[in-house]
C-alpha cells in the first residue's frame, strides 16, 4: 500500500505549534505533501526541519514569508525536482516533485489569483506553462512505467459540488469559468490525470478541504474543495480509498485547510 497526504499547512511555523507535530507523529502515511509552508528551513524548529522517520525535502519561496513547498518520505527519494522548467517560477516555491520506487509524488501550490489585479495574470501565466508539463510529465512517465501524482492546494474548486456557496463566487478567482475550464483540461484527455478524491465521492458536494476563519465557516461546513491528488490513469485504478481528515472541532484546527489522503494499493 501506498499512503499519500497532502495539506496547505497556512505557515508551518504556526501550525507546528497548533498540533501540526503530533498529527505527523501519528499518521500512517508514506509520503506527506506540504504547501504554503512561508518559511526558510532554518526558520523551523528541529523536530519540523528534520522530522525522525522522515526523509525531508524543501522548496522554498525567494520571496521571504511566502508560498513554500516541501514532500516528507519515508523511503529515500531516487530523484529530486525543484521547479517545472517556467523561469518565472523556477524560485517560486510552488513546485517540488521526486521519484520513489514505481511512483512520481509533487507537492503543487497554485497561485491563488484575485480578480482584476496582477495576482490573477500570474495564475493564468501559472496555469498556462503548468498544464504542458504535466502532459510531459505523464508521458515521460508512462515510457518508463512509472506512474504520477501531483497533490497539493490547486486553488480552483472544479464543479459546483466543491464549493458550497458556488453562486456567490461565480465571479471570483478560484471559481471563474476559465479556471473551471483549464482544470477540465487537467482531468479530460488532454491532461489524462484523474481526480481521485471526486472519483471516490461521485454524485455528493464536497468533501471540503478548505474552510474560511471568518464567520462559521467550518461549523456550517460552508467550504471549498481546492486541494486535489490528481493520478495518472493506473495509479487511479488502484485507489482504495481518499478522503479528508477534518478535524473534529473548530479548535482542533491547525491549518485553514485540512489534510486529505488517498491509500494506492500497489
Amino acid at each position: 500500500m501506498l499512503t499519500v497526504t497532502t495539506v496547505n499547512v497556512n505557515g508551518l511555523r504556526a501550525a507546528a505549534k497548533k498540533g501540526f507535530v503530533p498529527w505527523l507523529a501519528a499518521t500512517d502515511a508514506d509520503v506527506v505533501c506540504l504547501q504554503e509552508v512561508r518559511a526558510e528551513q532554518s526558520q523551523l524548529p528541529d523536530e519540523v526541519r528534520e522530522p525522525a522517520g522522515w526523509h525531508a525535502l524543501w522548496a522554498p519561496a525567494a520571496a521571504k514569508g511566502r508560498a513554500g513547498v516541501a514532500l516528507l518520505t519515508r523511503k529515500a527519494p531516487e530523484r529530486v525536482r525543484t521547479g517545472f522548467g517556467a523561469a518565472e517560477f523556477e524560485d517560486s516555491g510552488r513546485y517540488l516533485e521526486a521519484d520513489l520506487p514505481g511512483v512520481t509524488v509533487a507537492s503543487l501550490y497554485l497561485p491563488s489569483g484575485e480578480v482584476g489585479t496582477e495576482r490573477q495574470e500570474e495564475k493564468e501565466r501559472f496555469m498556462a506553462a503548468f498544464l504542458p508539463y504535466l502532459c510531459e510529465l505523464r508521458e515521460r512517465a508512462a515510457a518508463s512505467g512509472r506512474e504520477v501524482l501531483v497533490c497539493g492546494d490547486w486553488n480552483i474548486a472544479h464543479h459546483e459540488a466543491d464549493l458550497k456557496n458556488w453562486k456567490a463566487n461565480r465571479k471570483n478567482a478560484g471559481f471563474l469559468p476559465e479556471e473551471r475550464a483549464w482544470l477540465s483540461r487537467v482531468f479530460g484527455e488532454e491532461g489524462g490525470y484523474t481526480d481521485v478524491v471526486r472519483a471516490q465521492h461521485p454524485g455528493q458536494d464536497g468533501p471540503y478541504s478548505w474552510w474560511s476563519y471568518r464567520g462559521r465557516a467550518f461549523d456550517n461546513d460552508a467550504g471549498w474543495r481546492i486541494d486535489y491528488l490528481a493520478a495518472t490513469p493506473g495509479l487511479a485504478a488502484r485507489t482504495v480509498k481518499a478522503l479528508v481528515e477534518r478535524a473534529p472541532t473548530h479548535a482542533d484546527r491547525w491549518s485553514d485547510h485540512a489534510p486529505v489522503t488517498a491509500v494506492f494499493d500497489l
